[in-house]
Order: structure tokens, then sequence, then C-alpha cells
């Protein structure tokens, strides 16, 4: 059963990734880079601090801080636990792929650290804004889901390695959120 999954994941990649055309091909390398999101992040702060002042966008810098590393430790630890070839690595798939990225990236991809970061920054701040700023979370999430795809598009990542990044990332935001408004609840009587 799980060698089908594997196969029909494999079968969707390229599926997916073979859409790509050339003139596309900068906007996804854009969207995959991650200092890309720098101005995402700095709009996301100025929100909190309007939203909330100083000292909670200060304890929210922390927060995000603390979750980005939690995710890409999880991820790492995920990626040589499992050790689940990259599509650029897979021999099997190697020359069926368009490879957007000039270099492959380490050997194993489950899951993606791209997918579960954009979506644990975007879950996060979609409950800690949406008081103050009614529609921002279709903005994030449509964000994150671009960030998230992108890594299959440039050939870096399974979607079930994608799938899986969007799930931790998304529990990590609801289970950060939690201990956050609970930490910030005591912090600010």
């Amino acid at each position: 059963m799980i060698d089908q999954l594997v196969h029909y994941d494999k079968e969707l990649f390229l599926f997916l990734n073979n859409l790509g055309t050339s003139p596309w091909d900068s906007f996804w390398l854009f969207m995959t880079n991650k200092f890309s999101s720098i101005p995402l992040y700095g709009l996301l702060a100025f929100f909190t601090y309007r939203a909330y002042g100083l000292k909670r966008l200060l304890m929210t810098i922390v927060a995000i801080a603390l979750l980005i590393l939690v995710t890409d430790q999880l991820a790492n630890f995920f990626k040589y636990g499992v050790q689940r070839l990259r599509p650029c690595h897979d021999p099997a798939i190697n020359g069926l792929m368009r490879l957007v990225k000039s270099s492959c990236g380490g050997k194993f991809g489950y899951f993606s650290a791209h997918a579960a970061n954009s979506f644990a920054v975007a879950v996060f701040f979609t409950s800690l804004l949406r008081p103050k700023y009614k529609f921002i979370g279709i903005f994030l999430v449509v964000w994150a889901l671009v960030v998230a795809y992108s890594r299959i598009y440039i050939g870096v990542h399974f979607p079930l390695d994608v799938l899986t990044g969007i799930i931790i990332g998304t529990f990590l935001a609801g289970l950060f959120l939690h201990l956050f408004l609970k930490f910030a609840a005591k912090y600010d009587r």
C-alpha cells in the first residue's frame, strides 16, 4: 500500500512539475526564496504592533522565531530519519522532471520545511490578527500555498513532502499560538 502511495506521489509530482514553463521559472524561484518573504514579515510585524503594541510585538517575534526553529529542526529530524530522496536525487524520475534551481539541495526531502514554515507563519498570524484584520487569513493562506507549491514546481519536493509540511506547520502553529496566548495573558496582567 505504501509503495502504491509513493508511486502515485511520483506521478502527481511529474504532472505538476512538468506543467512549468521557462517564462514562469523566475516567479517560482522568487517565491521559493526564503528572503522574498522578508517584506511580508515586516508587514505582519507592523500589523501586530498596530493591533497590540510594542510589548506584544516583541513577544510575537520571539514566538515566531521559536516556531520556525522547532519546525526547521523537526523537518531535519524527519529528513534524516525517513531518508526519502528528493525528486532531483531520485534516479527513477530524475530524467523526467524539470529542475528549475541551479542545485538540488540536500539528498533527502521528507518533509518540506518551506511548506511547514510558511503555513506555521500563516496560521499563527491569521489567528493572532484576524480580530483586527478580518481578511488577512485569506491572503496568508494563499501566500503559504504558493510557497508550498513552489517546492514542487522547482523540482525539490514531492507533493506528499509538501502536504506533510503543511499539516505539521499548521499543527505547530496551533500549538505555539495556544502557548503564546497563555503566556501573553499572564504577562499582560
